[in-house]
């Protein structure tokens, strides 16, 4: 019987594999972002590979951002690292192709930023706390119009990113984050008021001020019920103004 992994890898081009077995040794020999990498007679010699294929692997790995190359005195390839923009941006024109509802979403949220909120208890320092408190003050009063509404919205779910990039856990910050993001940038509103809901700004941000207030005090019980409500919230504001998630692509 055939092994399909190994079927697979027969399968990939050769300057595919390469790439692959690049990655594999950079692993092995432990190095970090900004290390410098073989040059390339030696890649060639140590993969006993063409330099075309060579070429071409590392064209591929600096598309995926993970080889930088500098020209001039000192330049050559290096270890690159993935930036959140960049990774947030793949991650989106992949579910470009699947259906994601403004409810999957708020399904998600729903059950990490309570549990986001209540690690970061007593954890934040007087600089977090400052920032937090700065993007507040682009809703520190009601709207005005719809238009500065949904400016208001976007500084809202900012303050989200914001809180969930602080938490010790990357993988629980990096998804917060790019809901965030997403609800930013892919979301469009078919019914939105025609006057703003001032009952909505003044329970949402009480919300923020109640959460910053548990946080300080250690109270990590009380963060996460406050994240809860403040999300439950949120959803049925977007239930209200029947938002959509749309059809289209990020820039990285």
């Amino acid at each position: 019987m055939t092994d399909p992994t190994r079927a697979e890898t027969v399968r990939r081009s050769r300057p595919v594999r390469v790439a692959e077995a690049i990655k594999e040794w950079v692993v092995e020999k432990g190095l970090a972002p900004g290390d410098r990498l073989p040059g390339e007679a030696e890649l060639i010699a140590r993969f006993a590979m063409s330099k075309g294929t060579i070429r071409e692997a590392m064209r591929l790995l600096q598309a995926q951002g993970l080889v930088v190359t500098k020209t001039g005195p000192g330049g050559g390839s290096f270890v690159g690292e993935v930036s959140q923009d960049r990774a947030r941006a793949l991650l989106a024109n992949y579910f470009y192709f699947q259906n994601v509802s403004i409810d999957d979403i708020y399904q998600v949220r729903i059950a990490l930023e309570p549990e986001a909120a209540a690690s970061l208890a007593g954890k934040l320092d007087e600089n977090q706390y400052a920032e937090l408190e700065t993007i507040m003050t682009a809703y520190e009063h009601p709207a005005e119009d719809a238009e500065s509404e949904r400016l208001q919205h976007v500084a809202s779910l900012r303050f989200h990113g914001t809180l969930a990039g602080f938490a010790d856990n990357v993988l629980l910050g990096f998804f917060i984050g790019f809901m965030a993001q997403i609800l930013t940038d892919l979301t469009v509103y078919k019914r939105l008021y025609s006057k703003p809901n001032h009952e909505l700004w003044r329970e949402g941000r009480r919300h923020q001020l109640d959460l910053l207030v548990a946080l300080r005090a250690e109270d990590a019980d009380t963060a996460r019920a406050i994240m809860r409500d403040h999300m439950q919230m949120a959803r049925r504001l977007m239930e209200d103004q029947e938002a959509v998630v749309m059809k289209r692509f990020i820039a990285e």
